[in-house]
């Protein structure tokens, strides 16, 4: 019961933060103008590879 609720948990933080970096976009392409970058790379591979390993 704990692991279905921490793998859906997981789950449903990798969709906000898809939905939070597409929403983000337009601040992204500034600040990449401005030389700066946000990690969203990282924020949702770090979370893929959680969700990977509790669904496992």
């Amino acid at each position: 019961m704990v692991a279905r609720l921490y793998t859906a948990t997981l789950f449903a933080l990798y969709q906000f933060t898809l939905l939070l970096g597409i929403l983000l976009l337009p601040v992204a392409m500034i600040t990449e103008r401005l030389g700066l970058r946000l990690p969203m790379d990282r924020v949702l591979s770090g979370l893929n590879d959680a969700y990977a390993q509790a669904s496992a």
